[in-house]
């Protein structure tokens, strides 16, 4: 499996070179940037220039984008309302649906392959409005991100729209056989069960999510400080036909000390071996 660490676990710091450069020296071969304007404002030609420089001349790969879950620098605390493409609402999904297209437009000088999207929010409630709207948008942002060279993986959340089985009934109703699935392991141990979602998603998984928890909240712990069951996940994921790339997920706020970071990746990613 590809290495790869989700930059989510400096989420309260601005995303710069030396950042890159402490993850590069780290021990992966990857990152997935988390797109939230505090963090990397995409809507900056600065910092996306400034990036875009750093990665032209570093061997670390930028594999993916988490698109924005929230249009402003407060992730939603001051208000903003969240980035829901599910919404009932026209105006706020074709405001969502804008708001990840900007994100994308990055794409134009960082070259990421692939875009892990969220469908909704954690009350959204399956049906067939919501079906509708997320074949749409998917639809949609597919065109967008085609052109750019990037592909739509879709997240499991803990919500009704989104697990694996209605993944699978979005895709394959809408006949979007070139959008894949990002498998958020955490979120999985909270719903139907990690053995579940890799059975029922199998081969369009296209990167993992990789943190742990203990099967009640979303808490992005290490591996192996939670109840998921290592082992047998590593052996699920090892048998799928195309190794999907592993995307460490930890909370900002379990950050490890600069020292200590290439120890605790190691650790987590040998339970995938």
């Amino acid at each position: 499996m590809l290495r790869v660490l989700s930059t989510h676990m400096f989420l309260t710091r601005r995303l710069h070179p030396g950042v890159l450069e402490h993850v590069a020296l780290a021990g992966v071969q990857a990152v997935e940037i988390f797109a939230a304007r505090q963090h990397f404002d995409y809507t900056s030609r600065e910092h996306v220039a400034e990036l875009a420089g750093w990665f032209s001349s570093n061997t670390l790969e930028p594999f993916s984008l988490h698109a924005p879950l929230f249009p402003d620098r407060e992730m939603g605390r001051a208000g903003a309302p969240a980035v829901n493409v599910l919404h009932p609402e026209k105006a706020r999904r074709i405001d969502a649906m804008d708001e990840i297209k900007r994100a994308l437009e990055a794409a134009e000088y960082i070259p990421f392959k692939n875009l892990v999207v969220h469908l909704g929010e954690k009350e959204d409630t399956w049906s067939p409005r919501t079906m509708e709207y997320a074949e749409t948008a998917l639809e949609h942002l597919g065109a967008f991100a085609h052109p750019l060279g990037v592909r739509l993986l879709v997240e499991n959340l803990t919500s009704e729209p989104t697990t694996p089985m209605h993944l699978v009934h979005i895709l394959e109703l809408g006949h979007l056989p070139n959008i894949g699935v990002c498998l958020d392991l955490g979120h999985a141990h909270m719903t139907v069960g990690v053995a579940d979602a890799i059975a029922t998603l199998a081969d369009r998984i296209g990167s993992v999510h990789v943190h742990d928890n203990h099967g009640l909240k979303d808490e992005h712990l290490w591996p192996g400080d939670g109840t998921i069951d290592w082992p047998a996940t590593a052996k699920a994921l090892n048998s799928l036909a195309v190794p999907p790339a592993a995307v460490l997920e930890i909370a900002y706020n379990l950050a490890p000390t600069e020292a200590d970071l290439p120890q605790r990746i190691e650790q987590a990613f040998a339970r995938l071996a």
